[in-house]
């Protein structure tokens, strides 16, 4: 398990499939959430990880594949497109500057 902390984080991508619908809305609302902290959020294609993302959120389904694009980088794989968990410890750590692990 990786950690990084939320302090560190200045790039957030959302990775998905094809790059249409929900991940879409994701990346959108995560920028509102984090609007204040100064972290960039982008929506790429899961093959198209840019290395300069400091934490990649990806469907579960899409997991594996953001690994082997990006071994480097923490992934956080989420269920649910909206309200999911995962997906909130990391606004949480970014917000509040605290560690994430991954």
């Amino acid at each position: 398990m990786a950690t990084i902390n939320g302090k560190d984080i200045r790039k957030l991508v959302v990775a998905c499939d094809a790059g249409m619908g929900s991940s879409v809305m994701l990346a959108s609302t995560l920028r509102k959430q984090l609007g204040k902290t100064g972290v960039t959020v982008e929506h790429t294609p899961v093959n198209s990880i840019p290395a300069d993302a400091d934490v990649v959120v990806c469907h579960s389904g899409l997991a594996a594949r953001a690994r082997s694009v990006a071994p480097d980088k923490p992934i956080v794989p989420f269920q649910v497109f909206l309200g999911d968990p995962a997906v909130t410890r990391v606004v949480k750590a970014i917000q509040q500057g605290t560690d994430l692990n991954v």
